[in-house]
């Protein structure tokens, strides 16, 4: 297996990739994993990506693709990868092609999953997470409470709202979404390797992208 999941903040992507890497031995690739994993493990690249991350400055794409050409070379990326939310932006999309060219990958295709904007809403302004940077732990007051009130089920830290899941912040972020990462569901559509999914169930998502494989 190897594809793009393509879908507006909330739409579920990483609730779908987990659920798809434990029914084969893909990996599950995200851009803040691969930075993040990137500078732990003390890489040229990495220590390089950290200095605009101790700056508060976004890394450049052309460090971010850097990171991600090595990334694919891993050993456990050998059987399949499922990109989570990457590309963002057409800059990007061309970039990883470019680098799937080199390295001889083929994709399988782009699953966009389209989920409505009052689903979005509903699904993160109820979600918390755990105040305890070690833990991060993640609930809905509504699907997934904490069993004591606000208190982390794993750790006993408090559980909090971020702050980009209070509505403003959410509507903000489906703005600089449509902005950045519509154009590729035209991009990929283009390519004709796009699969429109209506995101509703998990288990039918996973479903629907395990038949189209």
């Amino acid at each position: 297996m190897r594809i793009i999941l393509l879908g507006a903040p909330g739409a579920g992507k990483g609730t779908i990739s987990k659920l798809l890497t434990a029914r084969n031995e893909s990996v599950h690739i995200s851009t803040g994993d691969i930075l993040r994993n990137a500078v732990k493990e003390q890489t040229p690249l990495g220590k390089k990506a950290k200095q605009y991350m101790d700056s508060g400055d976004l890394v450049p794409d052309s460090l971010i693709m850097g990171i991600m050409e090595e990334r694919l070379q891993e050993p456990d990326c050998q059987k399949g990868f499922i990109f989570d939310g990457f590309p963002r932006t057409i800059p990007q999309a061309e970039a990883l092609d470019e680098i799937l060219a080199k390295l001889n990958i083929q994709l399988d295709f782009v699953a966009n999953l389209d989920v409505d904007v009052d689903v979005v809403l509903d699904r993160l302004t109820t979600r918390r997470t755990c105040s305890n940077p070690s833990c991060q732990a993640i609930y809905n007051i509504k699907s997934m409470p904490t069993k004591v009130e606000d208190i982390c089920d794993k750790c006993g830290s408090p559980v909090i709202q971020r702050s980009d899941e209070t509505k403003e912040a959410i509507l903000n972020r489906l703005e600089t979404y449509n902005i950045q990462t519509t154009p590729l569901v035209d991009y990929y559509s283009q390519k004709g390797l796009l699969k429109n999914i209506k995101a509703l169930s998990s288990d039918d998502v996973v479903n629907e992208i395990m038949a189209g494989l």
